[in-house]
């Protein structure tokens, strides 16, 4: 009991977790999919990509939680379309695109935080705040959450059949793939402009592909991995927050670290491909 008595007394600390739940129920489902087809790197480089346009709304209203969502959004929506198109028109395959704008991004982001910004203000916008989550960051948290997690379930079946066999989903005429993969690439910016305002640009993709990689190796059925990484998620969320507050460190990165933890434990222990089972 005492190990929860922070979050029993502390307002923050509930929204904090709230928030982090929120997220777990949402962006984990996106990084099994994004495992899956062999897109973990894009979901950070998408991470990075969102960083210009939340500089750009800070620079015209501060800190200010609608300016720097909505800059995010329309800026890691257009390193998404370039990053296509390139990939589409011109030998480049799609990682290689992606590198090239998240690199890009991730420095003209930066630069722009600091044209007006201390570096206090530089390290909110990179690592976050998660516990000055406010009222305003939970309602949009939530509300991207259950709008990923209806849009998922509508799109679910075509999403599958995308990952496992591209081919006969071209072959299908209510569903065509370039269709599915651009609603899971708005999906998957929704939830990494959510997890910057709660872990910060640097961090948001911990918590979305962290836990998805380590359900790999406790189970192999699809509906098992997402209920297995949403677990992992909300169980990093937890130990990392009552880290932070029993041992006095910084709540994004030690729920991220928490996150860490459990894959290296998957990792070693996880019955499906872990290192001590195949000894």
């Amino acid at each position: 009991m005492t190990l929860l008595q922070p979050f029993i007394e502390f307002g923050f600390m509930r929204r904090a977790l709230v928030a982090c739940i929120a997220l777990a129920l949402s962006a984990t489902p996106l990084g099994v999919f994004l495992s899956l087809r062999r897109m973990s790197l894009i979901g950070d480089a998408l991470s990075h990509a969102v960083l210009p346009g939340a500089a750009i709304g800070y620079l015209i209203s501060g800190l200010s939680l609608v300016a720097m969502g909505v800059g995010g959004l329309l800026a890691g929506l257009a390193v998404a379309l370039f990053s296509g198109i390139v990939s589409r028109y011109t030998p480049l395959k799609e990682d290689a695109s992606f590198s090239g704008f998240y690199l890009g991004s991730l420095a003209l982001g930066v630069t722009l935080v600091s044209l007006r910004g201390s570096s206090v203000d530089l390290l909110h916008v990179l690592f976050g705040s998660l516990l000055a989550v406010d009222n305003r960051a939970v309602i949009l948290v939530a509300a991207i959450a259950a709008f990923t997690l209806i849009t998922l379930a509508l799109i679910f079946r075509p999403l599958v059949i995308d990952a496992f066999d591209p081919d006969f989903l071209r072959t299908q005429n209510r569903w065509s793939a370039p269709l599915v993969h651009a609603l899971f690439l708005l999906l998957v910016v929704l939830n990494l402009v959510a997890g910057f305002q709660v872990l910060g640009t640097l961090m948001s993709v911990g918590l979305m592909m962290l836990p998805a990689t380590s359900a790999r190796f406790w189970s192999r059925r699809l509906s098992h991995l997402l209920l297995i990484a949403m677990l992992l998620a909300i169980v990093a969320a937890i130990a990392g927050l009552m880290i932070s507050w029993h041992y006095s460190l910084a709540a994004g990165p030690a729920v991220v670290l928490s996150a860490a933890g459990l894959f290296l434990l998957s990792v070693l222990a996880g019955p499906h491909g872990g290192l001590m089972r195949r000894r």
